[in-house]
């Protein structure tokens, strides 16, 4: 019988089994203390909350996959929705999918640099995104303290963008921003799962050196991860812009503790080579819920929602040390078990045998 459930459940699955549950006792225990909490609504406001979390937790998945981290993913959102609020403001008649498309592109670019010292500069992920962090930052802070973008400033379908419903269902609202974070989850789910690109980012992170002696493009393909992150968070600085509309020095600020948060307390383990982007969907639920609720049952204030976020990090990885680590034993001996079962073929019958 274990052997049949190790067969058809893998440890992250057990991860994303556990955070549905949690979500669900989460939602029923607010809901006995929030009035009104497990409404339509509610769940309304989750969903335009998460989009931007989602999109930038499956780049930073992407990353981290490969035993790296982006932390300047806050700085590139804010950065990239400054300057397209910016183009915005001088000519309003631009094309929405122009716009979409310079988003992504500037988000690459930053990402380009990013990928370029990590990969190819040798320099530890954590001390370079660190500082283009920073870089970035400033970047912001010299041009938006002049002229900050507004939302009476914007175009009028970027401003309504974030409160058109596609559909409506008991209460529920279907809006533009959420489907778009599942298309992004859905598409490179698949690339994870399927594509040979998405399989060597479990390869490398999984054993970097052994990845190297194999031949795998190793430097590039990380180079393209972080790529591949900026973009995304490209287009999360369209998002947060159509979201918020108000962009100023401080936006985004704190944005990458609560994507950190979603990837690892999602299953993806940060030291590289496991994980999934339906992890990271849950992870940003879970994060959102909680925070909600806090905020409407307590009223906990921001700093102390913040050091829940970083309670919540530990947790993850002493789990995703203690717990999955021994799962991934456990199913690899059983994996082992079973094919050498396999290869063995069936016993002979005890009469056979005897005769």
């Amino acid at each position: 019988m274990r052997s049949a459930f190790f067969r058809r459940v893998r440890p992250e699955q057990v991860r994303e089994i556990a955070l549905l549950v949690i979500i669900i006792m989460v939602v029923l225990f607010f809901a006995t203390q929030v009035p009104n909490f497990a409404s339509g609504r509610t769940f309304t406001r989750i969903a335009t909350t998460t989009p931007i979390i989602i999109v930038l937790g499956v780049g930073l998945t992407l990353v981290v996959l490969t035993r790296n981290i982006d932390l300047s993913i806050g700085s590139m959102v804010a950065v990239v929705a400054y300057g397209v609020g910016t183009f915005l403001i001088t000519d309003p008649g631009l094309n929405p999918v122009f716009v979409i498309a310079l988003c992504i592109a500037m988000g690459a670019v930053l990402g380009t640099i990013n990928g370029l010292i990590v990969a190819y500069g040798g320099v530890p992920a954590i001390v370079a995104t660190l500082g283009t962090l920073a870089i970035y930052r400033s970047m912001l802070s010299t041009t938006a303290d002049a002229s900050p973008v507004t939302v009476a400033k914007l175009p009028d379908w970027i401003v309504d963008l974030n409160s058109i419903n596609l559909a409506t269902i008991e209460g529920f609202s279907f809006r533009v921003l959420p489907i778009l974070a599942l298309a992004v989850v859905i598409v490179f789910q698949l690339i994870i799962s399927y594509a040979r690109y998405g399989r060597r980012l479990f390869a490398i992170g999984s054993n970097p050196d052994a990845a190297r002696t194999a031949g795998l493009p190793v430097k590039r393909d990380i180079f393209i991860a972080f790529v591949l992150c900026g973009a995304l968070a490209g287009l999360a600085g369209w998002m947060y812009i159509a979201r918020f509309g108000n962009v100023n020095t401080q936006a985004a600020v704190g944005l990458e503790l609560a994507v950190v948060a979603a990837v690892v307390v999602g299953g993806v383990n940060i030291f590289g080579g496991s994980g999934s982007m339906i992890g990271v969907v849950l992870g940003a639920m879970l994060i959102v819920f909680i925070d909600q609720g806090l905020i409407r049952w307590a009223e906990v204030s921001e700093f102390l929602r913040d050091a829940l976020l970083g309670l919540l990090i530990l947790l993850a990885v002493a789990s995703d040390r203690i717990i999955l680590d021994r799962l991934r034993a456990i199913w690899a001996r059983e994996r082992r078990q079973e094919e050498e079962r396999e290869r063995a073929g069936p016993a002979a019958p005890q009469g056979a045998r005897d005769g």
